[in-house]
């Protein structure tokens, strides 16, 4: 049944640091009764690190070939979580090479005909837990290591009781006992309100996790229910955040911005139970998140009950949405449609496509009825030319994403003057660069623009306002940052920036020093890609803030002593160095250099000898060593940092790995067993 714990005794192994280190390749995907191959393909590839905006474009048969290219000769662990049908295993498993060298697959699901048909291996039934471990759950949730009060004790056993050992009731109830007052008059409620569970499926429970769902402070309960929009599986936490803010969701709390609301919001959802925590990004944030298949029905069900939410899983369900209902938005889970004219339902206020579509597919006309639409989410949706009507008839839009054949963005973009968030992909070339008019200064409330790639146009007029709201600026292509120009954007929080240049390129009009002043960037992304095979030539005044927290540079080919400038950046904790971002044999480090540092990639065709001591890197949790071709070792030392919890390896040299091995030796005998060294 839903909730007993499948799903997280699956990923308890997958996790496990032994696992870990014991297959080269790790993958996860969650099938679902509605399974999509695509889907899955993307998510197994995704899990292995092909992580770009131009995967979830290319065609099923490529994808196939990629991911069986990328298991080929390799030791895997594939998790098929939640799978439902043999046809979901027939249509997925032909990409898994069997070449008889210890490689795993993990099935997770509620049909014993689906487990027996798929192999001869260990079937594990799950149980439920007894009353003893359904109260220790309980009293774990709610107190930590601390003892639950006598005047408790009573209540709280009957509260575990009655959950009939389901793990998900147990640590939903006990995600709500945790946020609130810890009397026993309220206990005694719950206890009292909590239906006993008898049976063992699914609607035995429903009123159990509903009744955490009641109790909900309002400004999250709006939150909760949005997780039932998205498709079964990960959601990426700053796409849902950017959605709840379109949406009017996050108030302002005191000086924090709206995002950062939203981020305290979904962690107090995360702490009663009702999200999971699925990926961590480099600096241990929280980078994607999930709904249990069960919490995932009854937001379904309270979010149709509300005329919150409705959700189109199959192709009748639109008819959900036809007439005078009072559906304010409409999550489109099922395969483009041809979406009927004669829907023109004035209430509708945000509209998320989640399946691959054409615009020749009808979203267009459908669309366009909607007037007051605030909220379009098309990323899946392609259009072979900008989308004009879009701009110039839903100016009431907030949130627009979409992916586009055409470059050239026309300048009635201006006419969106609510929009908060920007994003659009293009085609698979690389050549495919989008032109982004000068009328885009005129959005004063713009927060996120994100392309695939792409060229802003500067302001010529000194009658543009500032972005004063602008967090993100992600992709721009050869953007020079003039004085006026970082005036307009002194609050930007994250910047991705990517330089083509050939041997005749001049430097000093890109003003890198400028960087300097964006006082509250915490993200800086910088790509220098040659033409042909060229250095960038000398980069002057290249500067950074000191605020940023992660750093990312590419093919800057700047001398390993250069790299003291980024070290004395003091709340710096990741640090990505991609292919020779420094050049040169010798790297050596200096005391009060990366004080804060906590994840360190390194990947450089010429770095020889890195000498070092543990005191240069006393927060460093993971350190990651690709194509490092001509290193002779890693630094001894470097196992002397207490924090240090991994190292990876990828296309490294033989030395590099034994000395890898030799620190985790040493650690191990010092009783660090969670040590991990991950080689692929």
């Amino acid at each position: 049944m839903g909730g007993i714990g499948k799903t997280t005794l699956a990923r308890c192994i997958y996790n496990d640091p032994l696992i870990q280190e014991y297959f080269h390749i790790h993958a996860w995907t969650t099938v679902s009764y509605q399974y999509s191959l695509r889907k899955m393909l993307i998510d197994l590839l995704g899990s292995i690190g092909h992580f770009n905006v131009e995967l979830g474009q290319e065609s099923i048969d490529k994808l196939e070939v990629k991911l069986y290219q990328s298991l080929k000769g390799r030791k895997y662990l594939i998790v098929l979580d939640d799978i439902w049908s043999t046809n979901a295993w027939d249509d997925v498993v032909r990409f898994f090479p069997d070449d008889n060298n210890g490689s795993r697959i993990i099935l997770t699901n509620r049909l014993l005909g689906v487990a027996t048909y798929a192999g001869s291996g260990y079937i594990h039934h799950m149980r439920t837990l007894s009353f003893n471990g359904s109260w220790n759950l309980l009293s774990q949730k709610v107190f930590g290591e601390a003892h639950c009060p006598p005047q408790l004790e009573e209540f709280g056993e009957e509260i575990a009781n009655k959950c009939r050992g389901h793990p998900l009731a147990i640590v939903v109830l006990g995600g709500l006992l945790s946020k609130v007052e810890k009397t026993p008059e309220f206990w005694q409620y719950v206890a009292e309100n909590t239906r006993l569970a008898i049976t063992g499926i699914d609607s035995d429970f429903t009123e159990i996790l509903s009744l955490s769902y009641r109790h909900l402070p309002q400004h999250l309960k709006a939150c909760f229910l949005y997780m039932g929009a998205f498709p079964k599986g990960e959601i990426h936490v700053s796409h849902l955040i950017k959605l709840w803010v379109a949406e009017g969701f996050i108030k302002p709390v005191g000086d924090k911005s709206l995002e950062e609301v939203a981020k305290e919001n979904l962690k107090d959802l995360i702490d009663r139970s009702l999200v999971l925590v699925e990926r961590l990004s480099s600096d241990g944030e929280i980078k994607t998140c999930s709904i249990h298949d069960v919490l995932s029905e009854i937001s379904f069900g309270k979010a149709l009950e509300e005329d919150f939410l409705a959700i189109i899983r199959i192709h009748w369900a639109w008819r959900l949405i036809e007439g005078k209902t009072n559906k304010r938005r409409v999550s489109f889970q099922f395969r483009p449609l041809e979406y009927s004219n004669r829907v023109t339902n004035s209430f509708i206020r945000s509209l998320l496509h989640f399946r691959v579509g054409y615009s020749s597919d009808g979203v267009l006309p459908f669309t366009m009825n909607l007037r007051l639409l605030r909220v379009l989410e098309a990323l899946l949706v392609t259009f072979d030319e900008f989308p004009v009507e879009i701009v110039e008839k839903l100016v009431n839009l907030k949130y627009l994403a979409f992916t586009c054949h055409e470059r050239n963005l026309p300048p009635s973009i201006s006419n969106l003057c609510n929009l908060q968030t920007l994003i659009v992909y293009g085609d698979l070339s690389p050549e495919h660069i989008f032109n982004l008019p000068s009328e885009i200064w005129q959005l004063p409330q713009l927060r996120h623009i994100i392309f695939q790639r792409c060229i802003l146009q500067f302001p010529s007029r000194a009658d543009y306002v500032p972005l004063k709201n602008l967090q993100t600026l992600a992709n721009v292509y050869n953007f020079k940052f003039t004085e006026r120009v970082f005036r307009l954007m002194s609050n930007l929080k994250k910047l991705v920036v990517s330089y083509v240049y050939d041997s005749h390129t001049i430097w000093s009009p890109y003003h890198f020093s400028h960087f300097v002043h964006l006082l509250q960037l915490e993200t800086l992304k910088c790509y220098f890609i040659a033409k042909s095979i060229y250095a960038p030539g000398q980069l002057l005044n290249f500067a950074y803030p000191e605020g940023l927290k992660k750093l990312t540079l590419s093919g800057c080919t700047f001398p390993w002593e250069n790299l003291t400038i980024v070290g004395s950046l003091p709340n710096l904790q990741v640090l990505k160095l991609k292919d020779d971002a420094f050049v040169g044999s010798v790297w050596e480090t200096n005391e009060e250099e990366f004080l804060q540092l906590k994840y360190l990639l390194i990947a450089s065709r010429s770095l020889k000898h890195w000498r070092t001591e543990e005191t240069h890197f006393p927060s460093l949790r993971h350190l990651s060593l690709k194509s490092c071709s001509e290193l002779v070792e890693i630094p001894s030392e470097i196992g002397n940092i207490q924090t240090l919890e991994i190292i990876e390896l990828f296309e490294c040299r033989g030395s590099v790995v034994d000395s890898a091995h030799q620190i985790k030796e040493e650690l191990q005998s010092y009783g660090n067993d969670d040590f991990r060294v991950l080689c692929s």
